[in-house]
């Protein structure tokens, strides 16, 4: 794949003799560690050179992008998705639409790889000039404030706990304990198996883990640097597996921490997962997170692709709710299209695409602008939500049927990059 572009430029898939200049480039406009991650991408065979493109000004290597597959799982459905990731432009080059280029290659592959729908985490604002939109709310670090839970060791309780660092022999163990976590959430991304085997070279975060006699029972990245010590992704069988990994991961001299752990407990921060067993466990020991707004992009470029595979989540709301109503038909609106579902005792019919639909409360459906329909499906605020935030969502007049159907979303991202 070659595509010529102005002034003599060329953007093509990645080659082996592209490794150290793109790894470069990356050090340089990212994160030194970013080469390494690109390195891990490109020699895997799961994905190899064809998920990278790199534009080329000769033989120079000036900007570059990558296309990473996930799933995500929403209520008990999995879609395909694809993740854009490890994007940088030489200086001297930006400003001519390289990303753009790039960004335009990333989509057309994940539609060929059969992805519904693209998650990345990225600069502000930057990735909504290519579709992406805010939607999905990223768990936020909290200060530690207490190392440990402050009550005496029941009579009988274990003790006879291990940590070291995670192994490839462990990534079963890791998958299980991620997977529990997640559980509670309604909408998951996880680590691929790729990633999970990646993310033990990592050099940005270590994983660690827990053991006892019978095996591993708790996990969590953790990331050390000037801003002190970062504990993230945390996952546990039970409290008493959740309270001796936060204790062993931020106790003075601990491995996990280096320095972090000798700065005090204003340098300590732990990412929470709200309703997991280590959530529930580590509450009282956190502080309040900060009050910024930080969320993942989400984009769906064909909607109709997204409904369809989400039918029977759709149709599992409705029931939950005591609103399913068959033999009418469920309309959403984005005002320069519409949606058209049919409701049936067992399911939903398929998804039927129309034109303009400017008032669709008038047939008695709801309306949602393009640009707010990942958070409409992703997001934690639901279309309730969404409406009173945005004159361009509203309920129609069978509000409470579609506040059923679109309800406010939990959600748990695990991607390369960790909050702080």
């Amino acid at each position: 794949m070659d595509d010529h572009l102005p002034s003599g430029l060329v953007l093509r898939t990645a080659r082996p003799t592209d490794l150290d200049q793109i790894g470069a480039l990356l050090a340089e406009r990212g994160e030194p560690q970013d080469a390494l991650d690109h390195r891990l991408v490109v020699q895997d065979p799961a994905l190899g050179w064809e998920a990278c493109a790199v534009v080329v000004d000769g033989d120079r290597v000036v900007s570059t992008a990558t296309l990473l597959d996930e799933t995500v799982r929403i209520g008990d459905v999995v879609v395909p998705a694809g993740q854009v990731e490890l994007v940088a432009t030489d200086v001297a080059y930006e400003g001519r639409g390289l990303v753009r280029a790039l960004m335009a290659w990333a989509h057309e592959r994940s539609d060929r790889r059969g992805h519904l729908l693209q998650v990345m985490i990225g600069i502000p604002y930057f990735y909504r000039l290519f579709g992406y939109e805010y939607a999905i709310d990223i768990p936020r670090a909290r200060p530690l404030v207490a190392r440990r839970n402050g009550g005496p060791v029941a009579p009988g309780a274990r003790v006879d706990w291990t940590m070291r660092r995670a192994v490839t022999t462990d990534l079963d163990a890791l998958a299980a304990l991620q997977d529990a976590a997640q559980q509670v959430v309604d909408v998951a991304v996880p680590h691929p198996v790729e990633r999970r085997r990646w993310l033990l070279e990592h050099e940005a975060s270590t994983t660690w883990v827990l053991e006892d006699r019978g095996g591993v029972v708790a996990t969590a990245r953790v990331r050390t640097d000037d801003d002190g010590l970062l504990v993230a992704e945390p996952a546990a069988r039970d409290v008493a597996a959740a309270d001796a990994l936060l204790t062993a991961l931020t106790a003075p001299g601990s491995p996990a921490g280096g320095q972090g752990a000798e700065q005090g407990a204003d340098h300590i921060a732990v990412v929470h997962r709200h309703g997991t067993v280590t959530g529930m466990a580590w509450a009282p020991r956190l502080g309040p997170p900060d009050d910024r707004a930080d969320q993942y992009y989400a984009r769906v470029a064909r909607p109709e692709r997204l409904l369809d595979a989400l039918r029977p989540v759709l149709h599992a709301r409705l029931v939950a709710s005591g609103r399913l109503d068959p033999g009418r038909d469920l309309i959403v609106s984005t005002f320069g299209r519409h949606y058209r579902i049919a409701v049936g005792g067992d399911g939903l019919g398929p998804v039927v695409v129309g034109g303009t639909m400017q008032g669709p409360g008038a047939v008695g459906g709801a309306g949602v602008a393009p640009d707010r329909l990942p958070a409409l499906l992703l997001g934690p605020h639901g279309l309730a939500g969404l409406a009173r935030l945005h004159p361009d969502v509203y309920r129609g007049p069978d509000a409470a049927m579609y506040e059923a159907l679109f309800p406010p979303l939990t959600a748990d991202v695990l991607s390369y990059y960790l909050p702080w």
